[in-house]
């Protein structure tokens, strides 16, 4: 065969026969073997909550993926991350953000994440921003409870609890007057134990449980008279921002060309912590007030 190598008893070609071989077997030797990771993933600290949440999506999402001594990571796309390409690619509903809007908090969430994102609305966006927040821990509050029920029949891996709102956007004036200016609601704290008649108590105890890094006011219902209104998730957004233990926390409501979103954000959350608007999006972002005694509740 012309490929086979001839090694005649030349002295020469005695010395170099082997040389060869050696040199072929240690290309193959190269050519198989693994080397180590030059830049290793770096690691994130997550609360406990956030931590058993993120075990269990990686479990998820490498349930697919033997393991194999030649790869160093699974290469497979994850499960969570397959199903929203294909949830979107063949919805022909879309996210009521445009991509502007979603623009902004995405370029946050590619800063931050995996974190904690807390979300106001279980819409045909929480998909999305899961998927965003990959290996995070992303919780949804919702106010319609058979929509919920929907939603888990289709997506079983998002995390959503019902939460009932006691208050009617008719009542937002008379509301605003009432707590703009008192001093109950301007003292930072736990909002279970808020005075302010504004604070959410109502809601799932896992909300309470977690330092919050992101949090989207983008719910409940605010567009008529008789719906509930944003005007408690505004404050307590604002409330569980400046009391987190230190750091500072990204807030963004949609639909601030609406009169309760866009006077309740500049009330509590402050036109001084404003970082960007894009759209009907208002960024803001809240460093913690226990941090720095005495720091007014807006600058």
């Amino acid at each position: 065969m012309r490929g086979k190598i001839q090694c005649h008893l030349n002295p020469k070609h005695i010395l170099v026969c082997p040389l060869f071989i050696l040199f072929l077997f240690l290309v193959w030797r190269s050519s198989t073997s693994v080397s180590p990771l030059r830049n290793p993933p770096s690691t994130v600290s997550l609360s406990p909550q956030q931590s058993s949440k993120s075990q269990m999506d990686h479990d998820l999402d490498h349930q697919d993926c033997p393991p194999d001594p030649r790869t160093p990571a699974c290469t497979k796309i994850p499960p969570s991350l397959s199903q929203t390409l294909i949830h979107y690619a063949t919805s022909n509903i879309t996210p009521q953000q445009t991509i502007n809007e979603v623009s902004v908090t995405e370029k946050v969430l590619r800063r931050k994440s995996p974190c904690n994102f807390l979300v106001f609305g279980l819409g045909h966006d929480s998909l999305m921003w899961a998927a965003l927040n990959h290996g995070g821990r992303t919780l949804f509050v919702e106010e319609d409870k058979s929509w919920i029920d929907q939603i888990k029949l289709r997506f079983p891996n998002l995390e959503s609890y019902h939460a009932v709102y006691d208050t009617k956007v008719r009542q937002s004036e008379e509301l605003l007057k009432a707590t703009a200016d008192a001093e109950e609601c301007k003292d930072v704290g736990d909002p279970l134990l808020s005075k302010c008649g504004l604070a959410l108590k109502g809601l799932a105890k896992e909300v309470y449980e977690v330092e919050w890094d992101l949090i989207m006011v983008d719910a409940p219902t605010g567009y008529h008279d008789e719906a509930p209104g944003r005007m408690g998730a505004i404050y307590t957004a604002g409330l569980m921002a400046r009391n987190r233990a230190d750091g500072e926390t990204d807030v963004f409501v949609h639909d601030v060309d609406r009169i309760v979103e866009d006077k309740f954000s500049k009330a509590f959350l402050c036109e001084g912590y404003v970082r960007e608007q894009v759209g009907r999006l208002r960024h803001f972002t809240i460093p913690s007030h226990r941090t720095l005694l005495g720091r007014p509740f807006c600058p």
